[in-house]
């Protein structure tokens, strides 16, 4: 399903061309990445794409009921600590109390914020202002969900846990694009890259690295260890032979099959990653 699209869209701030004709169209379930130099209009982009801003020619056409954006330079309150803040939010966006204290809780949990849940937002590094603005994009599941370099100023583990909140965001149906400027980070989170080249986009080729394990199934017949390999939403190839079965994965990905396959008996007998053809 289509979520947004952009169609010959431009953008001028006086003289100056930011854009021109622009088309993009973001469906639901997609991961986008945006890149290109800084002023490439990068953040003008997503800032269209949530409707913060309006083309000066061209059309953008929005079919989600929940956006949400994280900015590059997130603003914090002084007064309130993390908890508070984000279920103050929760209850602005509709959540009950309790919906709105548990998904906070949970989020601030998983990206490990630094002095826990009732730290004051003014006490706060930029890092974990920016766990705080992440949490709060994800109170509500979105439809639309975009983020203006969100892994800046992160420390490496809630690296890893933004991708996969990401991850998780776009399978529940929603939407995604992101500005990064790490190839890597790109390579195992984005399922399409656009770049930007003084206004204008193109669609590159994403190379995306992949992961090849190797299993042997617990018992001795290949189809009763439980897991239907072919079905596995992140599996792309499926090798059988009479020992096991290999897998191809994209790296980044994996995590979820390897405790698929743990969970059912599987042996993990070699993990490697493999160039793309």
């Amino acid at each position: 399903m289509e979520v947004v699209r952009l169609q010959k869209v431009s953008k001028r701030y006086g003289r100056r061309e930011i854009l021109a004709d622009v088309d993009l169209r973001l469906n639901a379930g997609e991961l986008l990445a945006l890149v290109g130099a800084n002023g490439s209009g990068k953040s003008t982009v997503l800032r269209l794409l949530v409707g913060l801003s309006r083309p000066s020619a061209g059309s953008v056409q929005r079919n989600a009921d929940v956006v949400s954006y994280v900015p590059d330079v997130f603003t914090s309150h002084d007064r309130l600590s993390a908890a508070a803040y984000l279920r103050h939010m929760g209850r602005i966006r509709g959540l009950s109390t309790r919906t709105a204290r548990g998904r906070s809780l949970e989020l601030l949990d998983r990206l490990a914020l630094s002095g826990g849940a009732d730290t004051p937002m003014r006490k706060l590094s930029k890092g974990n202002a920016q766990k705080v603005a992440l949490a709060q994009a994800l109170l509500d599941p979105p439809q639309l969900l975009v983020l203006d370099e969100p892994w800046a100023g992160l420390d490496a583990t809630a690296h890893s846990t933004l991708r996969e909140l990401l991850t998780e965001t776009a399978e529940q149906g929603a939407a995604v694009a992101f500005t990064e400027h790490s190839a890597e980070v790109v390579r195992s989170t984005a399922t399409r890259v656009c770049e930007l080249d003084h206004g204008r986009l193109a669609t590159l080729r994403q190379q995306t690295a992949l992961t090849e394990l190797h299993l042997t199934p617990a018992g001795t017949h290949l189809n009763g260890a439980g897991v239907d390999w072919e079905r596995h939403p992140d599996v792309l190839e499926v090798r059988r032979t009479e020992a096991g079965v290999t897998v191809l994965l994209p790296t980044g990905r994996h995590d979820a099959a390897l405790l698929t396959a743990l969970n059912h008996g599987w042996s993990v007998v070699t993990v490697r990653q493999v160039k793309p053809e």
